[in-house]
């Protein structure tokens, strides 16, 4: 039988505490840890006293040992406390203060001859718990095989919640549903529950290194389970050693603001280890990507072929002329002929297409001061593009490329990979869930590689983000949603209330590469976007990464010239973020101060309810007057019709105290600048 044991741990079962608990540094928040009457180890969480986690279960099951799962009880824990404030090298603030309380309790099992136990580590902050398990090695030297885990998130008041669907084909790309906690099925995290008085709660998890990532499945009623995403080798992760689990983690918040005003996931995960990065610039980029989105051009070879040198250097020279840092490139490479979608056999990530020259295009772009935005798509077949990764990263490197795109476009996440089991070696192809644990560590090794290149990485089709951004500054944007991509391939595909749903759902799990900037509002054929000219604005501040896109062919940007004087100048790397007004689902408006100078800037985004809304504006300097440029939803703007293009300008002055009464179209937005008036 396999053995787990804590390194403070004795094999002699010590006596039986009482049960352990620990609160949060304002005293709002406590939670209790203990067995049940079987022994069966749990948590519950209070908050101002009322329970909003019931007594919820803590286990594991494995492929090859007997289940964590009862017959414990609790024979250790210690308490300690951190009060620290750390800076980011980007992000929506520069300083983030991680205050929190921590108590590790220890599990030890009854069973005559066990001496298995179970490690917790439980963090409470403020504004959200953190816990994780912690195992010691196993003293016979084998692997630990995890066939599931057995936490559950038991919500004690009724809600709604808002989710998308978890083992499904489309990974993460889904329009969000809104639904009372019962009626979740399985769902992604990070998943947001909005209770009966008014308590928000956000479900997810941190640090997912080398393990599976974690759905939620509802058990009944409002009984949540972990389950983990499956692996072709049956145990849904295997370990050697000692290691630890990723963090539960459950925002806690008075109201929308306090959830999304929140750095949880960002305190559980390790700090830098990669040093000085300031080789990544936040900056907004261009690239030829939306046409082969809405269909013009092709990513293949032939007569619509996107990537071509000549075109290349046409949107360099527009990027150069109009401050854009970056211009991406996709479909330069071997490999998109025929069907590559799920497969990516062919791909090469170093070879061109004869119509692109690379290296021509490259040094072009320096020349012009611009940086290419690379691109990696690999069809899923993550084989192939480990075998070429270090030829391809230090292509880039060598060319001054130094941010990469990468893509694993495959259905149901179906992956074609080796396994990494050393005890399992491959042969031939095999199936992953683009989650699994070999999916997470192959995301890793990316990132690894490229930073050994100074090249950041935005992967599409991702794993979710965990926060690992802050061990490894150089993964500055995912996708890990329905992106904007999906408004070319459909009217209204993705509906006016999606962009105000992502601020309160996957934006908690950090930075999106959703695309904005389609002034033209337009996708395949002419469909219409759910949205209007002023929302394509707003998503700058609402849907925040440090690599902003604007997305519209180049002609079209030219075509709206004060929107693109906008975009041009909104920053993409923050000292303040706050929501100033918002509802899940409803509308989001963000007030931001650019890092890098005193200006603020404030918009967001509406559903498709019309709402006048009144702003006020208590986060400027006391001191100051500001100079405020406005770009609004006009009279007649709706998403609905043709009016999606009314926009108005305006021009004010404020100081602190001062208000704003705007209105916000349906599927509308605002965007405004602050500067201040010497």
């Amino acid at each position: 039988m396999r053995l787990f044991l804590a390194a403070a741990s004795s094999l002699a079962l010590a006596a039986p505490l009482a049960a352990a608990e620990i609160s949060s540094p304002d005293g709002r928040i406590t939670v209790e840890m203990d067995v049940d009457g079987d022994g069966v180890p749990f948590y519950r969480v209070e908050r101002d006293g009322k329970e909003i986690i019931a007594e919820s279960d803590l286990g594991f099951l494995f492929t090859d040992a007997e289940p964590m799962r009862r017959n414990f009880v609790v024979v250790g824990e210690s308490v300690t406390g951190t009060d620290n404030t750390w800076e980011q090298p980007w992000g929506e603030r520069q300083f983030v203060r991680d205050y929190h309380n921590e108590l590790f309790v220890t599990f030890q099992e009854t069973r005559e001859s066990s001496t298995r136990v179970l490690s917790v580590r439980m963090r409470v902050f403020d504004n959200g718990i953190g816990f994780r398990y912690e195992f010691a090695a196993p003293t016979d030297g084998s692997a630990t095989r995890i066939a599931e885990e057995l936490t559950e998130f038991v919500i004690a008041p009724e809600g709604t919640a808002w989710w998308i669907p978890a083992g499904e084909f489309n990974r993460y790309e889904y329009p969000y549903n809104e639904t009372p906690i019962e009626g979740v099925s399985v769902a992604h995290t990070p998943m947001t529950v909005r209770l009966e008085d008014g308590t928000h709660l956000s479900f997810h998890e941190a640090a997912l290194v080398d393990y599976a990532g974690m759905w939620l499945k509802r058990k009944d009623g409002r009984a949540f389970r972990a389950t983990l995403s499956p692996s072709s080798r049956g145990a849904k992760v295997v370990r050697e050693g000692a290691f630890n689990t990723p963090w539960r983690t459950i925002r806690i918040a008075d109201d929308a603001s306090g959830l999304v005003e929140n750095d949880l996931e960002l305190n559980l995960n390790e700090p830098n280890k990669l040093g000085d990065v300031s080789w990544f610039e936040p900056a907004k980029y261009i690239g030829i990507w939306w046409g082969m989105i809405s269909n013009r051009w092709t990513w293949a070879q032939g007569p619509r072929h996107g990537a071509t040198t000549e075109r290349a250097k046409e949107y360099i020279d527009f990027a150069a002329a109009n401050g854009f840092r970056g211009i991406l490139i996709e479909g330069w490479n071997v490999g998109w002929d025929g069907n590559w979608f799920g497969n990516g056999r062919d791909y090469s990530f170093t070879k061109s297409y004869p119509d692109f020259d690379l290296q021509e295009v490259a040094a072009y772009a320096r020349k012009k001061g611009v940086h290419i935005v690379g691109h990696h798509e690999t069809g899923g077949n993550i084989d192939v593009y480990e075998k070429q990764l270090a030829d391809a990263m230090k292509l880039y490197g060598e060319l001054g490329i130094d941010v990469v795109k990468t893509g694993y476009v495959a259905d149901a996440g179906g992956i074609i990979a080796c396994n990494a089991d050393v005890n399992d070696p491959c042969e031939g192809e095999i199936f992953e869930w683009h989650d699994g644990q070999r999916m997470v560590q192959h995301h890793l090794k990316v990132v690894q590689e490229a930073a050994k290149n100074q090249v950041a990485v935005n992967p599409h089709e991702p794993v979710k983000d965990t926060g690992l951004r802050r061990t490894y500054p150089n993964w500055v944007a995912r996708e890990g949603a329905r992106g904007q991509e999906y408004n070319a391939w459909g009217a209204f595909n993705n509906g006016p209330e999606h962009d105000p749903t992502l601020v309160y759902t996957r934006m908690l799990s950090g930075p999106m590469d959703y695309t904005p900037g389609v002034l033209g509002l337009i996708g395949d054929n002419g469909v219409p976007i759910a949205s209007t000219k002023a929302k394509q604005l707003g998503l700058y501040l609402a849907i925040y990464s440090p690599i902003q896109m604007a997305a519209d062919f180049i002609e079209s940007l030219a075509a709206h010239p004060r929107e693109l004087e906008f975009i041009r100048e909104v920053p993409a790397d923050w000292a303040e973020s706050k929501l100033i007004a918002g509802e899940v689902g409803d509308y989001a408006i963000f007030a931001r101060k650019d890092r890098n100078s005193q200006d603020w800037y404030v918009g967001g985004v509406n559903d498709a309810t019309e709402r006048t809304l009144t702003l006020e504006f208590d986060f400027i300097d006391d001191r100051q007057s500001y100079s405020v440029r406005v770009w609004k939803d006009g009279p007649e703007a709706t998403y609905l019709t043709d009016k999606r293009h009314d926009i108005a300008y305006e021009t004010l002055t404020v100081t602190k105290g001062d208000s704003y009464t705007v209105r916000l179209a349906p599927g509308g937005g605002l965007a405004m600048q602050f500067k201040p008036v010497s």
